[in-house]
């Protein structure tokens, strides 16, 4: 490092509170990492096929069992649990209002969103104007956008962090017991009715219930390595007997080769790998700290998280678009078959590009994640609550079908989160 990087990084890592837990942004910032390389090599580019939204999992199913690993959106929810107990803690003591907090969460998570949608609406109009097949463009748009699903159920589980907050401190356990045996009950008729619409009530019940981990870490009622190994012991023994005794496949990202999906929609599968996940990553709490406090590891871990959300948002877009590029020149010998020795071998290198390119986007769009403070008074909490419904209700549209249908560029989806944000208040446009 550099004497000015290192110099940066002591300052950064001296202006650091005592009490501020580092290991909570490490832990976001890789699973950061591990979401955006995973998408980078699951999702395979063929020569002839085009893009393969599961071409690994689906070509190689001894790679279901490594989804264990690299499915991390336990670990988001975990940290975001920790987050936002003490956010809302911190609100509470200071008589921030309810509408004002999530105003403020929903600023964060929203504004960084906008430049996405735009840019994917004018993509489609462009595309299908120029001719691309619908088809190609729907694909293309939904592989870009998977990411939003996650960011759909977050802002759901803000919407009821404060009430589940309030059910964790005085119910402790049984609040996650209950919702996890709620979301059990509610994926038993969605697979006994072999309806998986009827389980997308999980991706709130499973997400909230586990979510309260977060705050278990928190309020120290997961101290110790042997309650962390019991955490973790429940979450293996309960994948084990879903996957080996009940109807779930091995895989925890959604492969062709499985009829049901453990997530999409989320299933309890989901609760159980987040208990073995978080177990295990805290018994690592304590050498994180001690790492942590070396000033380039930090430095490290606070620029991905100033820059968290535009890496996690643009990532798919950026191949995506390297994709259709290759296959438009007829690149093929820079695509190699899927799965064969020299795709494997490249795999690193393709990341490389990715990384860089991604790069570039974040130095561009990522200013939308520090927008100008918002120094106005509180709304209605209506509307923040109506906003939320907005986006969500969108983002869940286009985590599925993208943003173009059979009929055309599916205009409303992308302009519904914008349109709800400035509509209810959560953004202002700048005054000239």
């Amino acid at each position: 490092m550099t004497t000015s990087g290192l110099s940066r990084a002591q300052r950064i890592d001296a202006a650091t509170p005592e009490s501020r837990n580092r290991v909570v942004d490490f832990l976001r910032a890789a699973a950061i990492t591990v979401v955006v390389l995973g998408h980078w090599t699951i999702i395979a580019v063929d020569a002839d096929g085009g893009i393969l939204p599961h071409g690994v999992l689906d070509g190689a199913a001894w790679t279901h069992p490594l989804t264990w690993v690299f499915q991390v959106m336990p670990i988001f929810f975990l940290v975001g649990g920790y987050s936002n107990a003490l956010s809302w803690r911190s609100a509470r003591r200071k008589k921030v209002a309810y509408a004002e907090w999530l105003r403020t969460r929903l600023r964060r998570l929203g504004i960084p969103l906008i430049p996405l949608l735009l840019a994917w609406l004018v993509i489609g109009v462009v595309a299908v104007a120029a001719g691309a097949p619908n088809a190609t463009v729907q694909l293309a748009s939904q592989m870009a956008l998977i990411p939003t699903w996650f960011l759909a159920a977050y802002l759901m589980v803000i919407l009821v962090a404060p009430p589940c907050l309030r059910l964790w401190e005085r119910f402790g356990w049984w609040s996650i017991l209950g919702g996890i045996a709620l979301a059990g009950a509610v994926d038993a008729i969605s697979l006994l009715a072999d309806q998986p619409l009827l389980g997308y009530p999980n991706y709130l019940l499973v997400w909230a219930a586990f979510h309260q981990v977060g705050y278990a870490w928190l309020d120290g009622r997961l101290a110790g390595s042997g309650r962390r190994l019991l955490l973790a012991a429940i979450g293996l023994v309960g994948l084990l007997l879903l996957v080996l005794v009940g109807p779930y496949p091995v895989s925890m990202v959604t492969s062709a080769a499985d009829e049901i999906s453990n997530s999409s929609p989320t299933r309890i599968t989901m609760a159980f790998l987040g208990m073995l996940q978080a177990g295990l990553v805290l018994l690592l709490e304590k050498p994180l700290t001690a790492l942590l406090r070396r000033p380039g590891l930090w430095f490290a871990t606070v620029l991905v998280n100033q820059r968290i959300m535009t890496w996690f948002l643009w990532h798919l877009t950026v191949m995506v678009g390297v994709a259709h590029l290759l296959l438009a020149l007829d690149a093929r010998a820079l695509l190699p078959e899927p799965l064969s020795g020299l795709w494997w071998a490249t795999r690193p290198l393709w990341a490389l590009v990715l990384l860089a390119l991604t790069g570039v986007v974040v130095l561009v769009i990522g200013r939308f994640e520090t927008p100008r403070a918002d120094d106005r008074l509180a709304p209605p909490v209506w509307m923040p609550v109506a906003a939320a419904v907005f986006v969500i209700a969108s983002l869940a549209v286009m985590a599925s079908v993208g943003t173009v249908g059979e009929n055309g560029v599916a205009w409303v989806w992308p302009l519904l989160p914008v349109a709800g944000l400035w509509a209810f208040r959560v953004f202002n446009f700048p005054r000239s």
